[in-house]
């Protein structure tokens, strides 16, 4: 979720956010000989301390790698779907160093990023030293204390334009009420979107999944200082609960299916972590 700090000159001061390690993660998939996405543009992020960060995790438990590339190809072909549509503004909460902005443009089409601002310099400094200049206005801002409603507008967001929101690897950061809150204000001001997010099991949260490579994945992201606080139990009892419907979900055990056809992935962790799709219809 968070990139740290950076110099004034976009240069990376402090690797130990979130941001970092999973951009090492996801990038990882770009030397494989038939990978699942493409991501050039992440490596702009990286150095070898963001590679130490990353080790440093995946050394706890490796399936974590695996749990991102997935999310990584599922919100890019569920983006993809969105773009085919009549989709023309894409929202990403807690956009962390996520690139889609400049690897998935389309005509017409807006992209709209909220964190925080280190991150962001960070971003917008790698891409102009690239000559590049995605469609994307970058929100500096919290986007629950700050209300990322008011930090849209403010920003020439559209509400009755058709919307994609993404919403990675930011859920299981958040106290379950905050969660709700976030959907509440989707819900209430938006008027016509699409809503994709991963989420953790309670069990993982609580620690009671009888795994202890899932306790130790929890407790090493603790150490980054980004506890995990919630997960949810029922999707479909919680979307009801958010006035909301369930277009998908999908554990991420279900998914290698049609990922990685001749690979299994055993670890317990992917029958407790989830991918999903709401809508406001």
């Amino acid at each position: 979720m968070n990139a740290r700090q950076t110099t004034g000159s976009g240069r990376i001061k402090d690797v130990r956010g979130t941001a970092f390690v999973v951009a090492e993660f996801r990038a990882e998939e770009n030397g494989e000989d038939y990978p699942l996405y493409r991501d050039s543009i992440v490596n702009l992020f990286l150095n070898e301390d963001t590679k130490r960060a990353a080790g440093s995790v995946a050394a706890s438990f490796p399936p974590v790698k695996d749990l991102v590339k997935i999310r990584t190809k599922y919100f890019d072909e569920t983006l993809e779907k969105q773009i085919r549509s009549d989709v023309r503004q894409v929202v990403i909460l807690g956009a962390g160093l996520d690139t889609r902005a400049a690897r998935k443009p389309a005509p017409d089409l807006i992209y709209f990023e909220i964190d925080n601002a280190e991150t962001l310099r960070l971003k917008q400094s790698c891409y102009e030293q690239q000559g590049m200049f995605p469609n994307v206005k970058f929100i500096p801002g919290n986007y629950v204390s700050d209300g990322f409603i008011d930090l849209l507008r403010q920003n020439d967001f559209n509400r009755d334009l058709p919307t994609y929101i993404i919403w990675e690897g930011n859920t299981m950061y958040l106290r379950l009420e905050m969660t709700k809150q976030v959907l509440q204000q989707i819900r209430q001001h938006i008027r016509r979107f699409r809503l994709s997010f991963d989420y953790m099991a309670e069990a993982v949260i609580t620690k009671t999944t009888g795994d202890p490579g899932i306790v130790g994945l929890v407790e090493a992201f603790a150490k980054l200082g980004a506890p995990w606080l919630s997960g949810i139990a029922d999707i479909g009892r919680f979307s009801e609960e958010m006035n909301l419907r369930v277009i998908e979900n999908f554990k991420t055990a279900e998914l290698p299916q049609a990922y990685w056809p001749t690979d299994c992935l055993t670890s317990p962790i992917f029958n407790f972590y989830s991918l999903c799709t709401l809508g406001s219809d």
